[in-house]
C-alpha cells in the first residue's frame, strides 16, 4: 500500500525571519508519527536555513528545480549535488510555470529528472494540461507526451522511487480545483500509462495532484484510490491550511 505525500512548494516565497516562523509553527503542529510523509520545497537560498531548522524533524525538504547539469560553465544554475549538499531529499522538476515562463520542454525537464536521481534526489516530475487542453479533449494526449519523453528517455525503472505529480494547469493558483473524479481519472491513465512499460513500478509509484489543494477539499481527493498526496501551492505558506492538509493524508 502507497503511503500519502504531502509536499509544500513555496515558489517565489519566503524571508529569513518569515520562514522560522512559519516552520516553527509546523512543528508544532506536525505529529511525530504517522505514515504519511510531509515536506517543503523552497527557493535556493532559504535551503541551508531549512536545514538548519528541520533537521531531525518529521518534516523533510526540498529545491523547486534543479539544473540538468552537474558542474561547469552555466551560470546562475544550481545543480543537484548542491542541493542534495543542504540534505535536500527532494527536487521538483517539470513544473508547469518552469514549461511556461523559463522554456522547460519535455526533453529539457527529462534531463533534470535524471540529474536529480543521479545526485540521489526524489524528483518530482510535473506533468498536466492548460484549461484550452482540456477543453479541446487533449488531457490524455497532454500527458501521454509529456510522461512519454521520460519513459522512451529512460523507461519505467527510472520511476522506482520518484513522484509524479498531475497538476492541471488551469487548476494553479486559479482557486479552480479538478473535482476528486478528475483527479483520478488523470491519475489512472498515468498510472496504466506506467504499468504498459512496468506493472509493479506502476503499482507502487506515488502520484501526488497538484492543482489549488487546501484544507477544505484535500480529504475528498486524497480518498481516491489513485491519488497518493498532494503537491500544495499557495495553502503551504498558511499554517493553518497545510494543516489541515497534512492530517486529511494522515487520516487517508
Amino acid at each position: 500500500m502507497r503511503s500519502k505525500v504531502v509536499v509544500g512548494n513555496w515558489k517565489l516565497n519566503g524571508s529569513l525571519s518569515g520562514n522560522e516562523t512559519l516552520l516553527g509553527a509546523l512543528l508544532r503542529e506536525i505529529p511525530g508519527t504517522g505514515s504519511a510523509a510531509c515536506a517543503v520545497c523552497v527557493p535556493f537560498p532559504y535551503l541551508a536555513q531549512v536545514q538548519e531548522l528541520l533537521r531531525g524533524s518529521r518534516i523533510e525538504w526540498g529545491s523547486q528545480d534543479c539544473s540538468r547539469f552537474d558542474q561547469g560553465a552555466y551560470t546562475g544554475e544550481v545543480s543537484g549535488r548542491m542541493i542534495a549538499e543542504l540534505g535536500a531529499r527532494y527536487a521538483i522538476v517539470g513544473h508547469s510555470e518552469r514549461r511556461t515562463l523559463f522554456g522547460d520542454t519535455d526533453a529539457i525537464v527529462v534531463e533534470k529528472y535524471a540529474a536529480a536521481r543521479r545526485a540521489g534526489l526524489t524528483p518530482i516530475f510535473c506533468i498536466g494540461e492548460t484549461l484550452e487542453q482540456r477543453d479541446r479533449g487533449e488531457t490524455e494526449a497532454v500527458l501521454e507526451r509529456q510522461l512519454g519523453a521520460l519513459l522512451k528517455a529512460s523507461g519505467a525503472a527510472v520511476l522506482e522511487g520518484g513522484i509524479v505529480a498531475y497538476e492541471p494547469v488551469w487548476a494553479i493558483g486559479t482557486g479552480k480545483t479538478a473535482t476528486s473524479k478528475q483527479a483520478e481519472e488523470a491519475h489512472v491513465f498515468i498510472r496504466q500509462r506506467i504499468s504498459g512499460h512496468d506493472a509493479a513500478i506502476a503499482g507502487n509509484v506515488t502520484i501526488l495532484y497538484g492543482g489549488s489543494v487546501k484544507g477544505s477539499n484535500a480529504a475528498e481527493l486524497f480518498a481516491m484510490p489513485n491519488v497518493d498526496g498532494g503537491l500544495v501551492g499557495g495553502a503551504s505558506l498558511v499554517k493553518e491550511e497545510f494543516v489541515a492538509i497534512w492530517r486529511a493524508a494522515l487520516a487517508t
